[in-house]
């Protein structure tokens, strides 16, 4: 296996000899307006991708299926809509699938549970996108659990808070590599909406044997935990040997 880090959540999973790219944000930066009510009102993405517009094109020509784990649009954006084939396999949760459809695409797969596809299983995991009200309001949003033979077994998180439903996806599937969305986003008001730095913490004590991968940072407006914040509380913790940080654009490989 293969992880192909692009930025925020963006990333291509070579799994089985497919390519699957994972929640496209395609934008340039400062293309999109800031997250609103917001500690700051930076024009996002705050960076670009790190792909010339031939390489993206080249890459996306040898993309198989998306997996959009919700339609938030730092996940799934007008620039990638426009840019992804219609005929492409979307694999999402449920309540996404009518929205994908309506922009054109034809090759919906909603997972209610599970989804075998082409020799991968996916199946959909819960989350927590924040707490209270706000959490609420952003709806819902879905992990998935990719394994293939012979292939690390790899639990893609999603936009979720540390919360009972990730700690029954570890016990349950008990995944070789997990990817986490930390960054810690908050509004003005209410608690964060992904993973903070002691919720990573929780992950790796959870599942001291799987191989962690921290995403979803330095790239919104309203994610406010860094890598370098990230990084020294891990070191602070003895944890930091259990958790990747990838840069953009890095290939990471198992």
């Amino acid at each position: 296996m293969r992880i192909h880090f692009l930025r925020h959540a963006t990333l291509v999973v070579e799994i089985d000899d497919l390519h699957i790219l994972v929640d496209p944000m395609l934008s340039r930066a400062e293309a999109m307006a800031p997250v609103a009510n917001a500690a700051n009102q930076r024009r996002i993405p705050l960076v670009d991708l790190p792909l010339a517009d031939v390489e993206l094109d080249y890459m996306l020509d040898h993309i198989d299926a998306v997996l959009v784990t919700h339609t938030h649009r730092d996940h799934w954006d007008d620039r990638a809509v426009e840019l992804l084939p219609k005929h492409i396999a979307i694999i999402c949760q449920p309540e996404d699938a009518a929205k994908i459809a309506q922009a054109g695409f034809s090759a919906v797969d909603p997972v209610a549970a599970r989804l075998e596809w082409r020799g991968v299983e996916f199946s959909r995991t819960g989350g927590r996108h924040g707490t209270g009200e706000v959490g609420q309001r952003m709806g819902p949003v879905s992990g998935f659990v990719l394994r293939a033979a012979g292939e690390p077994s790899l639990y893609i998180a999603g936009d979720t808070i540390w919360c009972d439903e990730v700690q029954q996806a570890l016990q349950t599937f008990q995944p070789d590599l997990v990817i986490l969305n930390a960054g810690a986003a908050q509004f003005l008001t209410g608690g964060p909406i992904t993973m903070t730095a002691d919720d990573v913490c929780q992950v790796c004590r959870a599942l001291a044997a799987a191989q962690v991968i921290a995403v979803h940072m330095d790239a919104i407006n309203h994610c406010l935990l860094t890598r370098r914040d990230l990084r020294n509380t891990l070191d602070r913790e003895g944890l930091a040997g259990h958790v990747r940080i990838p840069d953009d654009g890095a290939l990471i490989e198992f």
